[in-house]
């Protein structure tokens, strides 16, 4: 006899795709003629759209650099390690990593230097810039900038340049087994050799620069001109007053720069699967950048109470101490973090991308001595 019930089998195939709080559907919306049937079309999403030609101009921006570098590597040849073509390269690349970098803080240094000598010109960066907009224009934020650019292009060449010089050189001195065993010690003596000549090729521009970025109108119209009125009025010695000040402010900044950098890289792709030569040339920049970053946190920390002070050396340290007293020390640390973190960090960045551009191994921390053969 038939049961009056349904199967099971029937129950589920009727309403295997329906849920039990659904079983009573609205009638389907009548399309109108100028809906787009979308059974025709695959998805599409304007994020996935703008990914996908973000995408494709970047895999053609990388085709690009790549067929520029081995055209410039072409025509440069085979650049040997530690050759004198290495040095040049590398001397190269630093004049490329500093001076465009400084440059582009110009509005900050000169906000900082005015409220070094007039603590109450302005209230705060924002404040400084609204003024010397208002009195001089836009370019008026860009006060210094040229002695900038140059004196840190020279700089950057000697000090990049001379660090890989020195750094060989004082490994081929103490021996490989040694050099790697104390090889701190090795960047830190490598890194203040190469500062000490760059902050000779430095000082005459930072003397311009100063004294442009102190005065209200600027002293001299540019790089040249202020040169020509330092030595008018105070002979070639003048360009050269602050050399020893200079020295006390930037070995030791570099030292912590070169030192930390290289020992962080060196812990990042001990931490990293495989070796660094198994990583691409971006990951290998974006180590380098983040490297950097970290490094000119180091280096903001150490540097931030000279800075804060904004003198020399001696009895106008005492002074200003007494007035600012410790915790003053520490004004504004965290915005100098972020401006000297990210300034070397892209220093960084720019020195060994242009490095693996003319087909140069990234800066890192130094292999094992049987590696290093």
């Amino acid at each position: 006899m038939p049961s009056l019930f349904p199967t099971a089998s029937a129950l589920s195939a009727a309403f295997n795709s329906v849920s039990p709080y659904q079983l009573v559907q609205s009638p389907p919306k009548k399309r109108s003629p100028y809906t787009a049937r979308q059974e025709l079309y695959g998805a599409w999403s304007v994020v996935e759209d703008a990914e996908n030609k973000a995408q494709q101009l970047s895999n053609a921006a990388a085709k690009e650099v790549e067929k520029a570098s081995k055209t410039a590597q072409a025509q440069v040849g085979k650049i040997e390690l530690y050759s004198a073509k290495y040095y040049a390269t590398c001397t190269f690349g630093g004049l490329m990593a500093c001076g465009i970098t400084h440059w582009a803080v110009t509005p900050l240094d000169l906000v900082k230097c005015r409220r070094q000598v007039d603590s109450k010109l302005y209230r705060g960066n924002v404040d400084g810039w609204r003024k010397i907009i208002a009195s001089d224009g836009w370019r008026g934020i860009y006060t210094g900038g040229s002695p900038t650019f140059f004196g840190y292009s020279i700089q950057g060449a000697l000090k990049y340049g001379g660090y890989e010089f020195f750094k060989k050189f004082y490994s081929d001195l103490v021996g490989e087994e040694n050099a790697y065993k104390y090889k701190t010690y090795v960047y830190l003596a490598g890194s203040a050799s190469a500062e000490f000549f760059a902050d000779i090729g430095l000082c005459p521009l930072e003397a311009v620069k100063v004294r442009m970025q102190t005065s209200m109108p600027p002293f001299a119209t540019g790089t040249l001109d202020g040169i020509r009125k330092v030595t008018a009025a105070e002979g070639l010695g003048g360009l050269y007053k602050g050399l020893v000040p200079l020295w006390g402010r930037q070995i030791p900044y570099t030292m912590m720069k070169f030192a930390s950098f290289e020992t962080i890289v060196e812990i990042m792709y001990h931490r990293l699967p495989g070796k660094k030569s198994d990583y691409s040339t971006l990951a290998q920049t974006g180590v380098a950048f983040s490297g950097g970053y970290l490094a000119g946190i180091l280096c903001a920390i150490v540097s931030h109470p000279a800075d804060v002070m904004g003198e020399g050396f001696g009895a106008a340290v005492g002074r200003i101490y007494k007035d600012i007293g410790f915790g003053g020390l520490w004004n504004g640390l965290p915005v100098r973090i972020v401006m000297i973190g990210t300034l070397t960090g892209l220093q960084w960045l720019i020195y060994d991308s242009f490095k693996l551009f003319m087909g140069l191994p990234t800066t890192g921390g130094a292999p094992p001595p049987q590696e290093a053969k």
